[in-house]
């Protein structure tokens, strides 16, 4: 009951912002608050990346082909890939796993009930190479489970997690865990995601996205201290962390949200590591981006709820940043709604000059602004990311569309997801559904991987 209450406090927090500019100040201010809003996280997300470059970043050494980086004693490293009917994809995510270049390494598949032939494909691939063991659950179980068997299975303090989609850079591994040699606080280190499905528009608006969006937030986010969200997809995990958190939860639907929050809840800090490349296949569609971002914003809504008693006590401050962003971006998605609602209502009855909304397309200026902006947020993505992937300026030209997809699907899967979590009854046990694949992956830049 207490965490219901809390959970509409947020709620009315969320709700305030929007009211609150109606009431004291005016519809227009409202349709600034709107507009602006975005440009204001362009500017933070340039600023903190560009810092995260100067700072660190451009003097880290960058090998992508040669030796990996050095780690002291060589200790084992477990590589744990949870599967769920990946039959077609599994064989090249072990291959390029056990294609590591550092040398002390082992690989852990977990078959969670596949209805197809993963199991199969998992048992002739461990026959061949004795690096790879494999575990079969007999019921589909969930990826947060499927991580907790991989987990207790492994027989490193190590723990490499990516998806049976995805493909391991051969130096990734190494930089994955490098740092926690040097850093006895360090729970996790989170990688660079890059996409390899390309073929439409809604993939390659992804390729722009990953970079401008998803790499510059992870930058800025670790200038800050504190990161929202690990990548799921590639992470590495330190165990004794993991145990002290009781690992992942398995009524979450995004288990690396909320073990993100869990790790940093227990002082546990997370860090940003760009140069742990990894390849990944993403939708291609609207209807599978949509379904991938319901779930995405549904996750967060979730953790916040979760957590929404404890985070308030002053030793969990440093987390406060993360909340009050939280409840910013929420609090402009419904601002955008109540905009739209008061330029319909203005269209059919006298609406008071305090609340009128006449116009929802943006001043010239604002526009020219905005799209400045967005256009500078690009470029300094790629110059950041040019080293870790070929041919990267290519996506300029996509990514204009990156305004109307990022922000509208934003809008639109915060609006479904936070009341869903908000008032949901029972929180049942989340498991795998078979995701948007793409299309097809790269073919002629497949070299970019490589």
């Amino acid at each position: 009951m207490l965490d219901r209450l809390l959970a509409l406090f947020v709620l009315a927090i969320v709700l305030g912002i929007p009211l609150g500019l109606i009431f004291l100040l005016t519809g227009q201010f409202l349709m600034d608050f709107v507009f602006f809003y975005p440009l204001f996280m362009s500017a933070l997300w340039i600023a903190g990346g560009l810092y995260f470059w100067l700072h660190w970043e451009r003097h880290w050494p960058w090998q992508e082909d040669t030796l990996p980086p050095p780690l002291a004693g060589e200790p084992l490293i477990s590589i744990l890939i949870p599967c769920f009917n990946e039959g077609e994809n599994v064989a090249d995510t072990i291959h390029a796993a056990l294609a590591q270049h550092y040398p002390n390494i082992e690989v852990i598949a977990i078959n969670d009930g596949s209805k197809d032939n993963t199991g199969a494909v998992l048992d002739a691939l461990s026959a061949q190479d004795p690096r790879l063991r494999v575990l079969h659950l007999a019921e589909n179980q969930g990826k947060a489970v499927a991580l907790r068997m991989g987990a207790i299975a492994a027989r490193s303090e190590y723990l490499v997690c990516i998806d049976g989609d995805a493909l391991l850079a051969p130096n990734t591994a190494a930089y994955l865990v490098a740092p926690m040699l040097d850093n006895a606080r360090l729970g996790a280190v989170t990688g660079n995601p890059r996409i390899r499905t390309r073929s439409t528009l809604v993939g390659r608006v992804q390729v722009g996205e990953f970079s401008s969006i998803i790499g510059l937030i992870k930058r800025t986010q670790r200038v800050f201290g504190r990161i929202f969200t690990v990548s799921g997809v590639i992470v590495a995990f330190r165990r004794t962390a993991l145990n002290r958190v009781d690992y992942w939860s398995p009524e979450m639907i995004t288990e690396d949200i909320d073990i993100s929050w869990k790790l940093q809840l227990d002082h546990w800090s997370i860090f940003y590591e760009p140069r742990a490349l990894c390849w990944i296949l993403m939708p291609e569609t609207l209807g599978g981006l949509w379904k991938q971002r319901l779930r995405w914003a549904q996750g967060g809504a979730e953790v916040l709820f979760k957590n929404i008693r404890g985070i308030w006590q002053y030793r969990h401050r440093y987390l406060w940043p993360l909340l009050f962003e939280y409840c910013l971006s929420t609090g402009w998605a419904f601002t955008f709604l109540l905009s739209v609602i008061f330029w319909a209502l203005g269209k059919f009855i006298h609406m008071p000059a305090a609340i009128a909304v006449d116009n929802l397309m943006p001043p010239a200026f604002t526009g020219l602004l905005l799209a400045v902006v967005c256009l500078m947020q690009f470029a300094i993505s790629i110059l950041i990311d040019r080293r870790y992937e070929k041919g990267l300026w290519k996506t300029m030209f996509w990514v204009v569309w990156y305004p109307l997809v990022f922000w509208l699907i934003s809008l639109f899967t915060t609006l479904v997801s936070f009341p869903k979590v908000l008032f949901r009854q029972h929180q049942k046990r989340a498991r795998w559904v078979s995701p948007d694949r793409g299309i097809k992956p790269l073919n002629d830049e497949e070299e970019v991987i490589r």
